[in-house]
């Protein structure tokens, strides 16, 4: 049977990626499209920033942040990185992607206005396809196969607190599950995060790792709509100690030493902690992340601002778990997932 063949992106760059030295440019991605509020683009094109460094033999490294337009420490992060680093600290190749959804970047949101989407969620991409899937293209196609590892900066979203976590998916090699550990260490967050299940599946940056042999680590940072600056400190040297445990770097660009890394794995979504009141109220939490919660605890309580003398309505834990994320707006009604949980986590335990 005669494979079709792999079609070549759309997106441009007037900047060679594979050039050493110090590069800052764009990715020009192409707007042929209607926007969602009806205006025409036209022959108009995104501007994608986008810096590579590059110097000598060593690993490659694909740095990215603005997954999520709204998720800001990452961001705030590799900016920082673009305007400190020189040439003679790289071994190898750096190439940062600071505002990966350049759209959604602009306009301050999680998703592309340009066509809703969820770049995190459109891997392998294609294209002929929609502005989102077109940047999903150009990374899994051009991008990947061109580095040796990707670390890929997240942040809770508006709604959503994280506890600050670098996070992994498990290899499915075992083999090389204690290499994967060993870089959730040297990151150093105090919480290590092994996804077992991935929410985005093969559609994640997690699925096009694994589909062009590129290891993966990635973060939670706060959230809320603000920069969480302890968040950002910890990952900032986090990711320093990182790129000079894997050789990509020719001296260390922290002296801070790693903190004790505890892991934990999400549980089931089902099993998070969900708002179950038809009516909408005012939520007042009674525990905050990383306390320890039972089954059958009561976690919050939902407040009727429309009756006041009404008893609040609790919320209660289907299972045990560590809080993970809190939800923030205290208007909350059924479907709000008030807390997520997570479990303590060894090699051979799975959730």
């Amino acid at each position: 049977m005669n494979e079709k063949p792999k079609q070549s992106s759309k997106i441009w760059t007037d900047l060679d990626i594979d050039a050493p030295g110090k590069q800052t440019g764009f990715l020009w991605l192409p707007l042929a499209v209607h926007d969602r509020s009806g205006d025409d683009a036209g022959y108009n094109c995104e501007p994608i920033p986008i810096a590579t460094i590059r110097n000598g033999e060593g690993p490659s490294v694909l740095l990215m942040a603005g997954n999520h337009g709204n998720e800001y420490e990452g961001q705030v992060i590799l900016m920082k990185l673009i305007r400190a680093l020189n040439v003679e600290d790289v071994r190898g190749r750096l190439i940062i992607l600071p505002a990966a959804n350049a759209p959604a970047v602009r306009a301050d949101r999680r998703n592309s206005p340009l066509d809703d989407g969820n770049l995190n969620r459109q891997f392998p991409g294609d294209p002929n396809g929609g502005p989102t899937s077109m940047i999903a293209h150009f990374i899994e196609s051009v991008i990947l196969p061109r580095v040796d590892y990707v670390v890929d900066l997240h942040s809770g979203s508006r709604n959503v607190e994280y506890l600050p976590c670098a996070v992994i998916a498990r290899p499915p090699d075992p083999g090389q599950l204690e290499e994967a550990l060993t870089r959730l260490r040297v990151f150093g967050m105090p919480t290590g995060m092994i996804i077992e299940h991935s929410t985005g599946g093969d559609g994640a940056l997690i699925g096009a790792c694994r589909r062009q042999g590129v290891k993966h680590l990635s973060t939670e940072l706060g959230g809320g709509g603000d920069v969480n600056r302890a968040a950002l400190e910890l990952a900032e040297h986090g990711l320093a100690r990182l790129l000079h445990h894997v050789g990509a770097t020719k001296r260390p660009l922290s002296d801070r030493a790693a903190p004790e890394c505890h892991f934990v794995a999400r549980v089931l979504s089902r099993d998070y902690i969900y708002a179950d009141s038809s009516e909408r109220g005012l939520f007042e939490p009674l525990v905050g992340l990383n306390d320890r919660v039972a089954a059958g605890q009561v976690v919050g309580r939902i407040h009727f601002t429309t009756t006041p003398w009404r008893d609040p309505e609790p919320v209660v834990a289907k299972t045990d778990g560590i809080v993970l994320t809190r939800w923030l707006p205290a208007r909350t009604g059924r479907g709000d997932c008030v807390f997520a949980l997570g479990r303590d986590w060894s090699p051979s335990r799975t959730v």
